[in-house]
């Protein structure tokens, strides 16, 4: 369904201005309180919350997790520059003009703006801003901060933002409160609006009138969210304090949401000892990601006694493209024949049956969980895709969609690695009288897995061994927090482990992980480096899909191409949540079905806070 101007009139009252202050209608604009990527909105312009969130949940008391990401550590309060490590949680300080709504694949509906104009082909956007948006010094939030913010990006921001960001042309502000911007000519525009309204943070531009938006800080920046940073202590901890005086709480989107006082991540060094803190209570609450904890090390104390809960949370997004991602940048795996032979000697049946409890399923795709995940033969459609560009790709992305062979579980994957050992031979890497494969100019086959935790080594050390079997020269490093960091960044790796997710549309966000341009990106998402004008191409036609079909038969034609060229070691996935939390929370009776949510709608239960200190004695 597609929202025009002339079923929209009520949506104007979301604004805070009354409808006779509203701008005319335009012929062939549509004039809408919210938008999606193919016009699509589950919402009303009258409605009164989002449907998951309790309006009235009690506000107050303190949420506090572990603080996680890559570099387990953090040194700025700017996460949108390439200097520095950034604090965990700042998007919580952050308005952007259009918010997610949890519930819907793709749905945005108006925060600092009420409302959005767009013509049929979206080759620009209008954001009509709240008059009563205010940053945190009580100053309005208007069209030139837009402007600033959008600049600020494209100018000085860390490589991801910029790709992200680059089919947006211009921002203009036509006056105080509306923000015009111009898409590039030629580019598919589908989900652009979706991206100015809720991707872009809005800064402050008289904060940075003294300040260089590109240097690394710990101050505090000015901001519209409806939290503020609180206690700062580098590398440990970082408080956020929910405003009394913020001025969104009355909104639609905000109804129900945000009902902790005070949000607190603690950093660790080691999983070990936040696992041991959360045990004594030094936090709240903790998403477990180890399979052998889940199953064996919830027996202490305070589980047996019932005051901490275990739950698993279903997840309808997409579960995630995590694995060993291996740099094609380097020289040794130019050849998708050796990384394939690397896959064959990853044992996930075993792993999965020795240290994971039989608890996960092996990922075979980039859009694993989803209906974009390509299996078996590819569709005409699909076909359609891929032919004008096969002399780009191996023969096999015109096949069945790659799955890595399973094994029995023993341990004795010997037919798997009698095939790698094969594919090692047609590249080129023969086994010399060590035992050690070599090429035609001497060089030795390696592979390091770079690592910032002895996490993984447990499950890293057995496919290092399985690939010394078949002559390569494979081993495990792990290094500080910091210099792993700065070595990812600079993609100063072999192998490493990660895990990122798509969303149910995706767009402009494919760039960052599988474009060329991104490929030597510093910091950038593309860890392997893929650079194919194949891929390329699959990825724009991603981008420009009309329509779900369309977007479904691109994303599969994409990943069949990724999954032929083997640019990582799939690991393995589940399809929830698995946490665990001190009983003191009430949550709505909803869960949206696309996001966790935890934060943006839990609250704490007084009397259950109460019982649990008074169990505790405390």
């Amino acid at each position: 369904m597609r929202i025009f101007a002339s079923l929209l009139v009520a949506a104007l009252l979301l604004a805070g201005a009354s409808a006779a202050d509203e701008p005319p209608a335009r012929p062939d604009v549509i004039a809408a309180h919210g938008v999606s990527a193919f016009g699509d909105l589950h919402y009303p312009p009258d409605f009164e919350h989002f449907e998951y969130v309790n309006p009235d949940a009690p506000k107050g008391g303190t949420y506090s997790s572990r603080g996680t990401g890559a570099s387990r550590t953090f040194d700025s309060l700017n996460p949108y520059i390439l200097k520095g490590e950034p604090a965990q949680g700042m998007n919580l300080v952050f308005d952007t003009l259009m918010t997610r709504a949890f519930d819907e694949p793709d749905a945005v509906y108006g925060l600092l703006a009420y409302r959005i104009e767009y013509p049929e082909d979206r080759s620009w956007a209008e954001f009509f801003l709240r008059p009563e948006a205010r940053f945190a010094d009580g100053s309005p939030v208007t069209a030139a901060d837009v402007v600033f913010s959008l600049n600020a990006i494209k100018d000085k921001g860390a490589p991801r933002f910029k790709i992200l960001f680059e089919d947006v042309a211009s921002a203009e502000a036509l006056d105080e409160h509306v923000v015009r911007f111009e898409f590039a000519d030629g580019k598919p525009t589908r989900d652009l609006p979706m991206l100015v309204g809720a991707a872009l943070p809005i800064f402050a531009a008289s904060y940075f009138a003294d300040r260089d938006f590109a240097d690394s800080s710990l101050e505090a920046p000015l901001t519209s969210g409806p939290y503020k940073v609180g206690e700062v202590e580098p590398g440990r901890r970082i408080t956020y304090e929910r405003r009394d005086d913020y001025w969104g709480w009355d909104l639609n989107v905000n109804r129900g949401r945000f009902n902790f006082g005070t949000v607190v991540y603690e950093y660790f060094k080691d999983d070990t000892a936040a696992f041991e803190a959360f045990k004594s209570g030094a936090f709240v609450l903790h998403e477990e990601f180890f399979s052998k904890l889940w199953a064996t090390a919830y027996d202490f104390p305070a589980i047996t006694q019932g005051w901490v809960k275990r739950d698993e949370l279903p997840d309808g997004s997409p579960s995630g493209m995590q694995g060993y991602w291996l740099n094609t940048r380097r020289a040794q795996f130019s050849d998708p024949r050796v990384r394939e032979a690397l896959t064959l000697a990853f044992d996930f049946e075993w792993s999965n049956k020795t240290l994971f409890y039989g608890l996960y399923t092996r990922t075979d795709s980039f859009f694993e969980g989803s209906n974009l995940q390509a299996d078996g033969e590819p569709s005409p459609g699909e076909l359609a895709l891929l032919e004008p560009l096969a002399e780009h790709l191996p023969a096999s992305a015109l096949g069945p969609a790659y799955v890595p062979p399973a094994t029995d579980g023993s341990g004795r994957n010997r037919a798997n690695l009698r095939d790698a050992s094969r594919l090692l031979d047609e590249a080129g890497w023969i086994v010399g009288e060590d035992g050690m494969r070599r090429n035609a100019e001497g060089a030795m086959l390696t592979v390091e897995f770079l690592d910032d935790s002895p996490a993984f080594e447990r499950i890293t050390g057995p496919f290092v061994q399985n690939l010394r079997k078949i002559g390569v020269d494979a081993s495990t490093r792990t290094i500080d927090a910091a210099q792993y960091q700065s070595r990812i960044e600079t993609f100063d790796y072999d192998a490493t482990v990660a895990r990122f997710s798509l969303s149910l549309t995706p767009g402009t966000e494919l760039r960052a992980f599988f474009s060329s341009r991104s490929a030597d990106q510093p910091s950038s998402f593309n860890l392997s480096g893929v650079a194919n004008s194949a891929v390329d191409a699959l990825v724009e036609s991603a981008i420009a899909a009309r329509n779900r079909e369309e977007l479904t038969t691109a994303a599969r034609a994409l990943d069949r191409a990724l999954r032929s060229l083997h640019l990582w070691v799939p690991q393995w996935h589940k399809g929830e949540h698995t946490i665990a939390y001190w009983d003191m929370f009430g949550r709505p009776a909803i869960k949206p079905p696309y996001d966790r949510s935890i934060i943006e709608t839990w609250w704490i239960d007084a009397e259950r806070e109460a019982a649990l200190r008074e169990a505790r004695g405390l």
